[in-house]
């Protein structure tokens, strides 16, 4: 049998391990023979096909990034995109594909897995916000890296007396903001699932200024004040129709430095999130996501997505898993809300 790997999205800390886990229990456990389908959907599209084996996969454990590239190609968008994917693997003799992706690349797949392509999906995203598991691979070097950052900003803004306003990733789920902020000991979080009063937030910062501490307030990428307008730099599209989230963080500082008269600065984490080592524990999720999904191709249970139910993985149907974004719920932000101001 042969089985194709791909990965497509945003690039996440863990991919690597992933591929590396499919092939070596494939390969050694089911003598299956892989191929990597290169840069996402796009490579599906123009047939861009490379080897695996055991060999091309050595040493990748601990990369970030992939191996096979990425990009966020959406071959529903593109002319006969269902049949061009289909003539690529036909052409390559693959008869199973494992897909590696977020919310974007997991609901091509839940589509071309309906219209009868066998594969199996493997849920990667550093926003945490996909669907029917209790955490993606990604999320755990993410909240890493912001929190890391955060306890930095804190000896910078206590040294100024100033606030420091750290934007972070997650687009419309407030995961990392929520986890890093708390973890940092952030005075303010502002995530996607709760919009902000910019005044309670002024009074959160002065609070701060009063009892001689430099407040720090993190704000996801998606947050937006309670009158609704989202702050965009860029309002370009990509081919999933989604806009390059940005800008929230640097308007926080200029109002909150308008209307307390402190001075206020902004910190963009950006990519450096998604970049470099993972997290041991990243690591060891992807692994154990690689190791079932290889069984569910073993299995034939195509059209299933492995997920992370407390301490077991499981599959589930890739419709569940797509069907909406996983978001931070209500009651968990407002355990917090004591560490607030």
């Amino acid at each position: 049998m042969r089985v194709g790997v791909l990965t497509g999205g945003g690039d996440c800390p863990g991919l690597n391990a992933v591929i590396r886990s499919v092939v070596r229990k494939g390969v050694q456990e089911y003598a299956f023979e892989f191929v990597g389908v290169r840069d996402g959907w796009r490579g599906a599209l123009e047939g861009k096909i490379v080897p695996l084996d055991i060999g091309s996969v050595r040493g990748i454990l601990p990369r970030g990034g992939t191996i096979l590239g990425s990009s966020r190609t959406n071959p529903l968008g593109h002319e006969d995109g269902v049949r061009r994917v289909r003539d690529t693997l036909a052409a390559h003799g693959v008869d199973a594909l494992v897909v590696i992706g977020g919310e974007d690349t997991l609901g091509v797949a839940a589509e071309l897995s309906r219209q009868g392509v066998r594969l199996v999906g493997v849920p990667k995203t550093i926003d945490n916000d996909v669907s029917a598991t209790d955490c993606t691979f990604g999320f755990d070097t993410a909240v890493g890296i912001a929190t890391e950052a955060i306890d930095r900003l804190h000896t910078t803004a206590e040294s100024h007396m100033r606030t420091l306003v750290v934007e972070v990733m997650g687009r419309h789920s407030g995961w990392i903001a929520l986890r890093a902020g708390i973890a940092g000991g952030a005075n303010v979080i502002l995530i996607p699932e709760r919009p902000f009063d910019i005044d309670q937030v002024c009074e959160l910062v002065m609070s701060r200024f009063k009892i001689n501490y430099a407040p720090i307030v993190v704000a996801a990428e998606g947050a937006v004040p309670k009158e609704g307008q989202m702050f965009l730099k860029d309002r370009t599209r990509d081919e999933f129709g989604h806009v390059r989230l940005s800008g929230i963080g640097e308007w926080l500082a200029q109002e909150i430095s308008r209307r307390t008269g402190k001075d206020a600065r902004t910190t963009v984490l950006g990519h450096v999130q998604r970049g470099g080592t993972p997290s041991a524990f990243d690591r060891w999720l992807a692994t154990r996501f690689g190791l079932h999904a290889v069984d569910a191709v073993k299995d034939g249970d195509y059209g299933t997505m492995v997920a992370l139910h407390a301490t077991e993985v499981v599959r589930v149907p890739l419709a569940d898993a797509t069907e909406r974004t996983k978001k931070v719920d209500p009651s968990l932000y407002d355990e917090f809300e004591v560490f607030f101001g």
